[in-house]
């Protein structure tokens, strides 16, 4: 085994700390992470976002004071430039910072009738725009941010001095956030919400035979990586991770959580938005708004060891809230409006597979582990289900039990659950 390929232990890092700056600098170039109370909100969308998805943009106009009032800068820093996009030059399939932010630009002034919204001429290929005074001026007369999806570490490049400090940019928008702007973000957008230990990379099965480390080797690009130094710190209540269920991330954000000292991690899924208010204060509310649903694993009681000579981790609390439900970081509550679900008959059936929705596998299987999981919430007479990852050599397995503190909700087809004891494990 390479040396790149031992796991990091359990510990805990300091967090970023810090007074943010007020509004009326000209240049703030705060080195801190915002002490005082945060006025702003976020909406914290797990990527692959639907134009169409008026809940969850909704969401972040209203946070911005009303469509009719909303001043938007749009931020793109996190994809390719332009001339690193063999598409650049076709507007229905370019990809780069550019054609997406005129394309966000135009989403939201022309289908969500934003007040204003502005591209923040900010990438890889205009880094020093970050200590414009013109830019910061811009950005001191937007009451909303939001970031596109790419690579986050384009986002660290770009707005973030080498020692981990605010650019002004960065600076000014922290500002207006502490002073109440709105911040969206999707992808690699929320990605960059985090704080300490942001992850960059890594597929469950490898996380969970490897572990977690803080650089990235190209003869093991599915190794779980991260950021030490984290994100953006806006969103502070626990690791964020994206695309999550759809991608079978469970496995990598737990064993992140557990090798760096966290006690809790949320997972937004697909098209859906975990939308935030009163960030990081003891009001803190987080609603789930869209298609899916957004996880949430405490790790306060969890247990660590091996078996069969591999990494293991036992009594991990996963909760999985759909469009409507509510969490309560400060006690750790789950709520929902949806009737109480407690049937009584039904069991689950065989052994589940690729329970990471694992991308070597030729079929397609995303939101594996919650649709197993659905099958328990759905047989009353069943209190275990479990399955099996894709990958061998050695397997992992996932057991999911009903246990104490459990209970479900459902309306319609959607179903939430708080609660489910999680056990992973070689088999």
């Amino acid at each position: 085994m390479s040396a790149h390929r031992s796991p990091v232990g359990r510990r805990t890092l300091a967090a970023l700390a810090g007074a943010a700056l007020t509004t009326g600098a000209l240049l703030p170039t705060s080195t801190a992470h915002a002490a005082e109370p945060i006025n702003g909100g976020l909406v914290l969308a797990g990527g692959a976002l639907a134009d169409t998805d008026s809940a969850v943009y909704g969401s972040f106009l209203n946070l911005a004071g009303g469509a009719s009032h909303a001043r938007i800068g749009v931020i793109t820093a996190a994809s390719d430039v332009p001339a690193d996009d063999p598409n650049a030059d076709d507007p229905a399939t370019c990809s780069n910072s550019v054609c997406n932010g005129n394309y966000y630009v135009h989403l939201l002034k022309n289908t969500y009738h934003a007040a204003d919204a502005q591209w923040i001429p900010i990438d890889l290929d205009h880094i020093s725009n970050n200590s414009s005074r013109t830019v910061v001026d811009q950005i001191n007369s937007l009451n909303g941010f939001f970031f596109g999806g790419g690579d986050q570490s384009r986002l660290v490049q770009t707005l973030l001095k080498s020692d981990n400090s605010d650019s002004p940019a960065l600076a000014a928008i922290r500002a207006r956030f502490t002073a109440g702007a709105a911040i969206m973000g999707t992808s690699a957008g929320t990605t960059i919400a985090n704080g300490r230990d942001m992850v960059t990379g890594g597929e469950s099965w490898d996380s969970l035979r490897y572990g977690s480390h803080t650089s990235t080797s190209g003869g093991h690009p599915d190794d779980l990586s991260y950021r030490p130094q984290g994100g953006f710190n806006f969103f502070t209540s626990g690791l964020l991770d994206t695309h999550f269920a759809t991608r079978g991330r469970e496995g990598r954000i737990t064993r992140l959580a557990a090798d760096t000292g966290h006690n809790r991690a949320f997972g937004i899924d697909e098209d859906t938005a975990l939308v935030v208010t009163n960030p990081g204060s003891a009001n803190e509310t987080d609603k789930i708004v869209g298609t899916h649903g957004v996880s949430i694993l405490d790790l306060r009681t969890d247990t660590v060891g091996t078996h069969s000579g591999y990494w293991s981790i036992d009594n991990v609390k996963w909760s999985y809230l759909t469009d409507g439900d509510t969490y309560n970081p400060a006690t750790w509550t789950a709520t929902s409006t949806k009737p109480t679900f407690a049937p009584t008959g039904g069991t689950v059936g065989s052994r589940w597979s690729d329970v990471f929705s694992s991308p070597n596998s030729r079929a397609d299987h995303p939101y594996r582990l919650v649709d197993m999981a659905t099958e328990l919430v759905n047989a009353g007479r069943s209190t275990h289900q479990y399955g099996i990852s894709y990958e061998s050599g050695p397997t992992f397995e996932a057991d999911l039990t009903k246990g104490t503190g459990y209970r479900a909700w459902k309306s319609g087809s959607a179903v939430s659950f708080a609660d489910l004891t999680t056990h992973l494990h070689v088999r």
